[in-house]
């Protein structure tokens, strides 16, 4: 008689007992994954493996299975906080070795760089100063910390309606406009433009009609027009002429965008501008209808210097910094791996795995492209633990641990009564 078969189960109800209790520890660990013990029979090998009735001599432990299934996520206060929702895992990596996790608990540490609590920096690409990201070879990422530079306006549009019902402005002698006397001109608007220090620039827009369907374009910089004859004084002069068609839609004339320059002057705190050279005006969102004066759109591309706000992280792992003068350009993006074989990662300790020969080599690529999920910023991915189930599984494992302790008892008992046969 043998009690290998009970004490093999011994075995394996222990171990499924410490994978179970291992799973409850981990019930509010983030990112962690639950494990399942998986037991195989075993049989003694006959020598011409040809017989039919074989009793098995146990049971043994084939492997304690991690399940890589999607944890609940769940919403916090911190924006550093990252959930993958979909496969995918962080990288992370301590200047030696990456790492792979699922546990999205990142901070800042004091060198700009995010990191874990393990402090390991979370991989990902880096972007150039004009906020393009670089893929490639992924390295840790460093939050920026200097401001955005200025940018000098070198397009601007205008998307506005003509009362085509206006009465012609156009002086029949003298100066063509006045910018002090508003009977020289129908209607104006303003807009800010930004020199090469990003200094603000006022520009204004005078719109005087000058016939049917005609209209002349004056503009100023700091109560100065940009265009005039060169005479003492100067008499200022249209940057064009907007020519419409009969029926008052998109303009004929001009076409394409016009190029003006914006000369030196003083802005409203006394500071001297730089002279912008080449601004090109959009006219083409015009139109001359019968109704009021109206402007719908004024855009300019240029801005002011700004220092750094905030940084936030968009879905598909984009860090967009914010600035204080209400640009915005990306800072980096996270990069995410994948595994063919999830299953064969090996743990380190830390909600993190490591790649192994049987997980196959990674799969490397930006949240939301491939299999790869979406980030949710702001939230983190919870155990996959099924608490309830594991406390079943436990009583289940406890009554086979106490089924084969029988085993072994009963055997005992017999071989008692063998040893006791006179």
């Amino acid at each position: 008689m043998s009690f290998s078969q009970g004490l093999s189960g011994l075995n394996a109800a222990s171990k499924n007992l410490e994978v179970v209790g291992n799973n409850v520890a981990n019930a509010n660990t983030y990112g962690a994954k639950a494990s399942r013990a998986e037991f195989a029979d075993v049989y003694a090998v006959a020598l011409n493996k040809a017989g039919t009735n074989d009793i098995g001599i146990g049971v043994s432990v084939a492997a304690v299975a991690q399940q890589f299934t999607q944890g609940n996520i769940t919403t916090t206060d911190n924006p550093m906080d990252l959930a993958i929702n979909g496969s995918g895992f962080f990288q992370v990596s301590d200047g030696k070795s990456v790492e792979y996790t699922r546990n999205g608990q990142f901070k800042v540490d004091k060198d700009g760089y995010i990191v874990n609590n393990q402090q390991h920096k979370l991989v990902g690409y880096s972007a150039n100063a004009q906020g393009v990201v670089q893929p490639g070879q992924g390295g840790p990422i460093q939050l920026p910390t200097a401001g955005i530079t200025p940018a000098a306006t070198a397009k601007t549009s205008l998307e506005m309606n003509l009362d085509a019902r206006s009465a012609t402005t156009l002086p029949a002698a003298g100066p063509q406009i006045d910018f002090a006397n508003a009977t020289t001109y129908n209607n104006a608007t303003s807009m800010t433009a930004y020199d090469a220090k990003g200094q603000d620039v006022a520009l204004t827009y005078y719109f005087q009609k000058a016939g049917t369907d005609t209209w002349n374009v004056y503009v100023a910089a700091n109560g100065t027009s940009v265009l005039d004859n060169g005479a003492t004084p100067p008499v200022p002069k249209p940057v064009t002429t907007i020519t419409f068609p009969a029926n008052g839609g998109a303009p004929t004339a001009p076409v394409g965008p016009v190029v003006y320059n914006i000369p030196a002057s003083t802005n409203a705190v006394g500071a001297a501008t730089l002279p912008i050279l080449g601004v090109a005006l959009d006219l083409s969102g015009a139109t001359q209808y019968g109704s009021a004066f109206g402007v719908t759109n004024v855009t300019q591309d240029g801005f002011a210097p700004g220092q750094l706000t905030s940084v936030s992280i968009e879905n598909n792992g984009v860090l967009m910094a914010r600035y204080s003068n209400g640009q915005s350009k990306p800072a980096g993006q996270i990069e995410l791996a994948d595994f063919r074989n999830p299953q064969a990662l090996v743990p380190q300790g830390g909600n993190s795995w490591a790649q192994s020969f049987a997980s196959g080599t990674p799969i490397l690529g930006t949240p939301g492209n491939g299999n790869l999920g979406l980030l949710q910023a702001g939230a983190l991915e919870e155990s996959n633990v099924d608490l309830t189930a594991e406390l079943v599984n436990m009583i289940t494992a406890q009554r086979v641990y106490q089924a084969n302790a029988q085993t072994i008892k009963t055997q005992d008992q017999v071989l008692q009564t063998l040893v006791n046969l006179r």
